[in-house]
């Protein structure tokens, strides 16, 4: 699923206003929701979120989940970051100075924080999140019972996008030996053949060749800022629209506002 994600650059994880464009349509139905041992996309989006490329959260079509890699998810929020309508509230910002003092929080903490019950402390992270301002920075799998059997029950934490991403919050590449970086990351059982063929590629996808071996595609050790676009709002957005017009040629600009929006 990940090399998926990494070809279209960025894509909603749910069915939305383009017809065939998300993980869900593409997902075989068998793997959609699938047995406790192949868990399908529910699960596999932990191995997305670890990668240290792929940013995870509900930002794409009115507020739902998406995924992005960095290079898109930048300009995504270079536009965004630009609108009035994406401002935090007062309870917003305290949660975001929280997220910035503890690295990252979870909904207990903003429950805590703001004095709120679950479903509207999980209301704040989601406008964060389509504000641009959080995205999930890791997902832990729950083991219950006396088996501590996994049924695809996971609690996540929110961070910012800075603090995932941006060079001066990323470890010194000298502290993090590169051949190891792999080992603890979770092993992904979906082929990227099960979206898009085996050997197949969207347009713009890398030649295997040509991608870093690390995190694939993308350094957090990197001198140079990913969120930095170096264009304008406005510039971002044109980039976004022409990206998604030449993957989607058959989408109309409204279908694709409706799914940055």
């Amino acid at each position: 699923m990940c090399d998926a994600i990494r070809s279209a650059g960025i894509i909603p994880f749910f069915r939305g206003p383009v017809p065939g464009f998300s993980i869900e349509e593409l997902t075989p139905p068998e793997h959609w929701f699938a047995s406790s041992d192949e868990l399908g996309p529910w699960d596999w989006k932990i191995a997305a979120v670890q990668s240290g490329d792929i940013a995870y959260g509900k930002f794409l079509c009115g507020g739902k989940a998406a995924f992005a890699t960095v290079e898109w998810y930048a300009h995504l929020r270079n536009w965004r970051l630009s609108l009035p309508e994406f401002e935090p509230d007062a309870g917003g910002h305290c949660v975001l100075e929280l997220a910035a003092k503890q690295g990252s929080v979870g909904s207990a903490d903003i429950r805590h924080l703001l004095g709120l019950k679950k479903a509207a402390a999980d209301g704040v992270s989601s406008r964060l999140m389509h504000q641009c301002r959080l995205l999930i920075g890791d997902i832990e799998r729950v083991y219950r019972g006396p088996s501590l059997k996994y049924s695809g029950w996971q609690h996540c934490s929110f961070c910012t996008p800075e603090a995932l991403f941006s060079a001066d919050v990323a470890p010194s590449a000298a502290a993090v030996d590169s051949s190891t970086v792999g080992e603890h990351l979770p092993d992904s059982p979906s082929p990227a053949s099960l979206f898009f063929g085996a050997g197949e590629q969207l347009p713009d996808s890398p030649a295997p060749s040509q991608a870093p071996l690390l995190f694939g595609g993308f350094s957090p050790f990197s001198v140079e800022d990913p969120l930095d676009v170096g264009c304008s709002p406005q510039e971002s957005l044109a980039a976004l629209l022409d990206h998604l017009r030449e993957l989607l040629p058959s989408a109309s600009d409204a279908a694709l506002m409706r799914l940055l929006r």
